[in-house]
């Protein structure tokens, strides 16, 4: 397993959905000829930087923008499709090129509706431009939050340097610490930190700039606003204080718990960073019926107004019994934790159910319970004193500048409030929530959120708090439509009162029509409906309407992926990317190792699925650590895949003893990359033969080929006469065909797949193989485009293998469609002479 030290996290730089970038409608993209990333649907207008560097590249329309890291690592973004035609119209740029910018900062303000209407597409797409750097691309999936979440996290072989110490006697400090944590030190870090802090004698300080907090307390270390990449020391003074510092340099290096990237040692920082800005509210609407704020969580919902009013907790300022008090402060706090404890059991997701696990951390605060029990014992009551300590926090808090650590005020309060129901005895008040509830409140707590019932709550509006609060963290977790930072109006509105709520926009439309309420309802029937069936049919084979059998399979990258393939009604892997075997790693993966990882990925497909094994295919573009290679000038036309492998027999034939080794549980078969001659083809054949002799193994096992080079294609009939399948690479093969770099600034958009040329390349491989009564299967990015499937099925493809989300959608394709006018369809497309004419007429055929 890779070490954090080794991984950079990339965050949003848009709020929206996870789009997977081989579905993007833009070869460009989908076939990864930039390179390879992600996409995201984006409900957000301000695009952020995904990470600390600089701007080396702003496109002069202002729709593009790349950013270097400091170890040369290229993240290109790109807004839309086809927005380079706007010529700069919607776009503001809020950087110039040479800029050092922060990770969450500000890059382009887009209007989002004029530029909508223009565009292709919104669809936004982040890449690595130098793939060369990346081992490994984990991309998230689901909502996103700009400048929040983590979008993206790539493996590299970085290493990161200790932090040296200072120490003298008691006292002990540390050298300036850089805070890795996307969002800063907000409350989760900020618990894990204090309760490390809190297992040491000393006294323990965190110190930024002159100011200092108890590095034991949770509201403290939040309340001192440390963001992402600031700097600070550990002061500790007492018996413990170097372990003390040692320790807590340790977990801040680390995150705190949190998933970081690659952390910058202080004494190499860069330039000073331009402060993060939080985004702006969206304008007051002009249409008086619609309600603006922040999406907090997308999705549409059509209900009624029910307003939820704040209940005021009576407390006595005054008491006699200080014991007494104390007591019912300590009872209090109790009884809250084991509450605490009772709804993180009720939330399945636990990363959101860390929400209460930080709450039970504040019960513990010692500087809000220094100020409740220095209270009581000078004669307040446990419920006047807790409120005193909890709502100068909360009012602390809340004033901060940094969006996230302001929103956690919300927090304290509900815990706050928690508390003191306990001492004053005072039950909640259960709400008669209506049917079909929108809600409408100031402030809710998460502990509100968290308990709302769905079969009831539709959806919620709030004036106070925004996209990064908890609140809103639990509503898309809970798949809950959200708006915060509404307009207060909002609070005027009767109970009953008929809205449209838009999360994704942060619109609520107030009396719509009943054409508006039935064309919303409409659009959620019928997408919810579209999924439901595609999900409902995905065990279903792929069948033609006139029977027809396409095999889908998927492309994946280990155990997870196959399994979630199979619940998606997966027929198999097509490919098995077996470099993520390789690239993660110092040292190459043993031959026990392997049989035992491809053994379980062939346990969780089952025996009635087959798998396909691609071996080792890298080179001078995604080198091995381990296995020193000449910088080569082109590496794609260099010593890659096969002819990596054939140079080193050693890796070879290790990978090709624990691929079958673990053939028994799985109908398997073995798949070379790069092949151009026959030769590699008869010495891979070799290998494969020698080792099942050795093994003793005589089941069969297919020995199939990728074509991703043009001269393969060509001479399909001679290779198909010596292997059992072909499986076409259509990304490599289109960059080969058309002598177009994908990752070319230029002409990667030129580099279609849909071009002629690829195209009757393909038919050609396909004719070849069938010739000989061998199966042919196309893995590459147009597998995946529903557009192109017509056309591959009209070629007689037998086997799509795609991206795993896309399983259900393009199996569902597929059962639509007739392969008598796919071939008729083909032989038309085969005829165009431009990708396109190519893509028109497909779009026609779909339409």
């Amino acid at each position: 397993m890779a070490s954090p030290s080794s991984q950079l996290e990339l965050l949003a730089p848009l709020s929206g959905v996870m789009f997977p970038i081989e579905m993007v409608p833009d070869p460009v993209f989908a076939q990864k000829m930039v390179g390879d990333g992600i996409s995201i649907d984006p409900t957000s207008s301000v695009l952020c930087a995904p990470l600390t560097g600089k701007v080396t590249q702003l496109h002069s329309s202002k729709h593009a923008i790349t950013i270097t890291a400091a170890n040369g690592l290229e993240v290109l973004m790109h807004i839309g499709l086809d927005t380079v035609m706007l010529k700069g119209q919607g776009f503001h740029a809020r950087v110039k090129e040479g800029d050092i910018v922060d990770a969450g900062q500000a890059l382009i303000e887009f209007d989002m509706d004029p530029v909508a209407t223009k565009a292709r597409s919104l669809l936004t797409q982040i890449v690595i431009t130098n793939g060369e750097l990346v081992a490994k691309y984990m991309p998230a999936t689901g909502l996103v939050t700009a400048g929040k979440t983590v979008a993206l996290t790539v493996q590299l072989a970085e290493g990161v340097e200790n932090v040296s110490l200072a120490s003298a006697g008691g006292e002990a400090w540390s050298d300036p610490v850089r805070i890795p944590n996307p969002t800063g030190l907000h409350a989760r870090p900020a618990a894990v930190l204090s309760n490390a802090a809190k297992t040491h004698k000393s006294d323990v300080k965190l110190v930024r700039q002159g100011e200092e907090a108890n590095a034991k307390s949770v509201v403290a270390i939040m309340g001192l606003e440390v963001k992402n990449g600031d700097e600070i020391r550990v002061r500790a003074t007492g018996p413990d204080a170097q372990d003390a510092v040692n320790a807590l340099v340790e977990l801040l290096r680390s995150g705190c718990g949190e998933d970081v990237g690659v952390v910058t040692d202080a004494k190499h920082k860069p330039a000073p960073l331009d402060t993060i800005k939080p985004a702006k509210p969206q304008p007051k609407s002009e249409n008086p019926d619609v309600l603006t704020g922040v999406s907090a969580s997308p999705g549409l919902a059509v209900g009624q107004v029910f307003q939820i009013k704040l209940e005021e907790i009576q407390v006595e300022e005054h008491a006699d019994n200080q014991q007494l008090e104390r007591r019912r402060l300590d009872d209090a706090l109790k009884e809250a934790h084991s509450q605490l404890e009772a709804l993180k059991s009720e939330i399945s997701d636990a990363s959101k159910a860390e929400i209460f696990a930080a709450h039970q951390e504040l019960l513990q605060d010692p500087d809000l319970l220094d100020i409740a029990i220095a209270a009581i014992s000078n004669g307040k009551s446990a419920g006047y004193a807790w409120r005193e300590a909890f709502t100068r926090h909360a009012e602390l808090l809340s004033k901060l500048k940094n969006e996230v650590l302001a929103g956690r005020a919300n927090d304290l309060r509900d815990v706050g409030r928690r508390v003191l129901r306990l001492i004053t005895g005072t039950k909640e008040a259960e709400l008669q929530v209506p049917n079909n509830a929108i809600l409408i409140a100031e402030e809710l707590t998460p502990s509100d959120t968290a308990s709302m019932d769905r079969t009831r709550v539709l959806g919620f509006c709030t004036t106070g708090g925004g996209a990064t609060s908890h609140v809103a963290i639990l509503a898309r977790s809970l798949g809950i439509p959200a708006i915060c930072g509404i307009d207060e109006n909002v609070l005027g509105l009767a109970n009953g009162t008929p809205v449209i709520l838009d999360g994704s926009k942060g619109t609520l439309r107030k009396n719509p029509s009943d054409a508006e309420i039935a064309d919303i309802v409409e659009r959620q029937a019928r997408l919810a409906s579209k999924r439901a069936e595609e999900m409902a049919a995905a065990f279903q084979p792929a069948v033609t309407s006139d029977g027809h059998h396409v095999e889908v399979v998927a492309n994946i990258g280990g155990l997870d992926d196959a399994q979630e393939s199979v619940k998606l009604g997966g027929e198999g892997v097509g490919l098995l990317r077996s470099e993520f075997l390789y690239l993660e790693r110092t040292d190459a993966p043993s031959e026990d190792e392997q049989t035992r990882i491809y053994g379980d990925i062939a346990r969780a497909l089952g025996s009635e699925r087959t798998l396909v094994v691609r071996t080792l295919d890298v080179g001078g573009d995604k080198p091995l650590p381990y296995l020193p290679m000449p910088v080569e000038e082109n590496p794609f036309l260099g010593v890659r895949g096969v002819r990596l492998c054939l140079e080193e027999p050693e890796i070879l034939h290790t990978q090709v003893r624990a691929i079958l080794r673990a053939a028994g549980d799985v109908k398997l078969a073995i798949m070379f990359p790069m092949i151009t001659s026959l030769e590699e083809v008869r010495e891979v054949k070799r290998v494969v033969a020698a080792e099942k002799l050795a093994l003793g193994i005589s089941s069969e096992v297919q020995v199939g080929i990728m074509v991703e080079v043009p001269a393969t294609a060509v001479m399909a009939e001679q290779f198909a006469r010596e292997v059992d399948f072909f499986s076409i690479g259509t990304n490599d093969l289109t960059q080969y065909t058309l002598a177009m770099d994908r990752g070319h600034p230029k002409l990667a958009k030129q580099a279609d797949a849909m071009h002629p040329g690829v195209l009757n390349l393909i038919n050609m491989t396909v004719k070849g193989a069938h010739a000989h009564g061998k199966w042919v299967g196309v893995c590459g990015g147009i597998a995946s485009d529903p557009l192109a499937v017509p056309l591959l099925l009209g070629m007689g493809v037998d086997e799509l293998s795609v991206s795993v989300p896309t399983i259900p959608s393009i199996k569902a394709l597929v059962r639509k469609l007739s392969k008598s006018e796919c071939e008729k369809l083909a032989g038309e497309v085969l005829q165009l002479g431009t990708a396109s004419a190519v893509r028109q007429r497909l779009s026609q055929f779909l339409d």
